[in-house]
């Protein structure tokens, strides 16, 4: 197409640009002189003094030629938890059946306090239970709910406080009483004796059928421990009330016929794991059980393998010219000069990334690996020993170790470098606090306090503990006022500005304990739970003691006789401390499904004032005559 401005003298066009144009393109195209790219692909370098400059800015000329691990020859010795012994009870032989959390932490499951029958959420639950696995056998629903029935509850009892005072307890009863079945009341009546059976007293169930209800009784039974993993009635708690924690120990043997014997003296904290563990460099071995000198383990094993280099997001790469992706920013990372941790785990990260290689090893739950040597053999043919990085004296604050334990009870012991692998679980459910109990110390009245501050009711449920001592104080007011025909007679009026108080209140729920000496020490000292007086206006009776709702605080009261309780004194620290119940559910080896009840124990709060006070003058507030 020809120009629609024809330029007849083009170099003076240009020059004095005569006619501007704007120029675009709608594709550069390059124009190889040669069909060959071998040359293009070489990255070639023009200057190679430029990169040996930059390696030696960059420090790579000071580095000493090392080669990289490329086989390893690896002997182990190894054993495994053969024994356990709860605190200071019977040893018996070592349970994988069960995670270790399970065992240690179980508690036993209240049904009964002080008497009478609670927890109706699991009674009713397994006499739900009951009544499905009989209902094959025989028309005997109606003879089951008769003989272990659901009373319903006698507002005009004392007894009955703690059923009639908290409504929602109340509706329950009003709901089940002579409709359900008291499925823990069967519960404890064929635990109390192995020769007792559930058609006792029942003259309604035909002879024939006894075989049946028999193994219909089997499958009650083993059904409530499978779901609830409680300790058995013979002993096999590990918790410490007297020092609030747990206590346990478990050992392994070893070749020459000794143990290696593991103690946790104090565990109260969440996980169950290696590091809860200390070698007690003082025993040999525990007690005598039989079938315990089987490890199921090979003694020692030597095995060759591949070392296989470390690999972690953001991990600087290897090669030069290779460039890491932006997932992981070191750089960014906010670290101040008192960060030393955040500081060391920058320089693992960006400088000795690559000097970490993993020698794979499988063992089995609840194995002990001790590492009897280690060959590395380089790339230049080099072959090295590699002694434990842990090794010397274990009080030696310059060694450094990883997932080592401690050695207790033997100064000057070596390190115990083997490697230990409890059998734990990776995670477990919990549940919300069936129990609350926070100990603090009071200077002003010389004692510390139980605050019970969530307790169960009868029916199971938590509820906070200020709420329901208010409401059965006030219901027992009330009952006692109706008791003697009306109101208590009114206070006369006080006629001086002061008056002679001999003790202050505080809420129900808050359970003293007073410090006592040890017994045979005139200067140690432990605390002791004591009771205060429930004062009632009107009653002539001597006041009843008030007695703690929770599991925690009731140690002892349960038992015939009932025992005093005692904490030791250094638990209850100035910062107090806090214990909670609570349901754990976690899923073992073969789909198996464990739920237990346990302890936890927290920090807590800090110092409080009660209030309590004794022998005071109290103001009268002035009332104006006529007022």
């Amino acid at each position: 197409m020809p120009s629609a401005l024809p330029v007849g003298d083009l170099a003076r066009a240009l020059k004095q640009r005569l006619f501007p144009t704007i120029t675009n393109w709608n594709r550069l195209e390059a124009r190889p002189r040669t069909p060959s790219f071998d040359r293009v692909v070489r990255a070639e370098v023009r200057d190679p003094l430029w990169m040996l400059t930059k390696q030696w800015q960059m420090g790579e000329f000071r580095g000493s030629d090392a080669g990289s691990p490329v086989f390893a020859k690896l002997a182990v010795s190894t054993t495994r938890l053969t024994k356990y012994r709860p605190d200071a009870q019977a040893v018996q032989l070592f349970e994988y059946e069960v995670p270790l959390e399970a065992k240690v932490e179980r508690r036993p499951i209240a049904l009964t306090q002080a008497g009478r029958s609670v927890g109706f959420d699991l009674r009713l639950i397994m006499g739900r239970e009951w009544l499905a696995l009989i209902s094959g056998i025989g028309p005997y629903r109606d003879a089951f709910i008769a003989a272990y029935p659901i009373p319903m509850p006698d507002p005009t009892q004392v007894a009955d406080a703690d059923r009639c005072a908290h409504p929602e307890v109340w509706q329950v009863f009003a709901a089940i009483a002579g409709r359900a079945m008291d499925g823990g009341a069967l519960y404890t009546y064929l635990m109390a004796d192995t020769t007792r059976h559930a058609y006792d007293g029942i003259a309604t169930i035909a002879p024939a059928d006894y075989p049946q209800i028999d193994d219909a009784a089997a499958r009650f039974l083993s059904s409530f421990a499978r779901v609830l993993l409680q300790p058995p009635a013979t002993g096999d708690d590990a918790w410490t009330p007297a020092q609030l924690e747990y206590q346990f120990a478990a050992s392994a043997p070893l070749p020459d016929g000794t143990e290696k014997v593991y103690v946790a003296n104090e565990f109260y904290q969440d996980r169950l794991d290696w590091y809860s563990l200390d070698l007690d460099g003082s025993r040999t071995a525990l007690d005598a059980v039989p079938g315990s000198g089987n490890t199921r383990l090979p003694a020692t094993t030597v095995q060759a393998m591949i070392p296989i280099p470390v690999s972690f997001t953001g991990m600087p790469n290897t090669r030069w010219w290779t460039f890491e992706d932006s997932q992981t920013n070191f750089g960014d990372i906010d670290a101040s000069t008192t960060d030393l941790a955040k500081l060391l785990f920058l320089e693992f990260a960006l400088v000795y990334a690559n000097d970490w290689f993993i020698v794979p090893y499988t063992l089995p739950s609840g194995a002990i690996a001790t590492t009897n040597g280690l060959v590395v053999t380089n790339t230049f043919n080099e072959r090295f020993w590699i002694a434990a990085a842990g090794s010397g004296a274990d009080a030696n604050w310059q060694r450094w170790s990883m997932f080592t334990v401690d050695v207790v009870n033997k100064a000057g012991a070596a390190a115990d470098t083997s490697l230990v692998l409890p059998p734990t679980v990776a995670s477990i459910l919990r549940s919300a606090p069936t129990e609350d109990v926070m100990l603090l110390r009071d200077e002003v009245a010389n004692m510390v306090w139980g605050i019970e501050a969530t307790i169960p009711l009868a029916t199971g449920e938590p509820k906070r503990g200020i709420e329901a001592s208010r409401e059965k104080l006030a219901f027992l007011q009330a009952q006692l006022a109706a008791a003697i025909g009306g109101s208590p007679p009114p206070t006369p009026p006080a006629s001086a500005p002061i008056r002679y108080q001999v003790m202050s209140t505080v809420p129900e729920n808050w359970i003293p304990f007073i410090p006592v000496h040890v017994d045979g020490s005139n200067r140690e000292i432990q605390i002791q739970r004591a009771a205060l007086p429930r004062i009632l206006e009107g009653d002539s009776n001597p006041p009843a003691k008030v007695q703690p709702r929770t599991q925690l605080l009731r140690e002892g009261l349960d038992r015939t006789p009932a025992q005093p309780y005692f904490v030791f004194e250094e638990e209850v620290s100035r910062a107090g401390a806090r214990l909670f119940q609570a349901y754990e559910r976690t899923r073992w080896m073969g789909g198996l499904v464990y739920t237990w009840l346990r302890v936890v124990r927290q920090t807590g709060r800090g110092e409080g004032s009660s209030g309590l006070a004794f022998d005071e003058l109290v103001d009268v507030p002035f009332t104006p005559p006529g007022s």
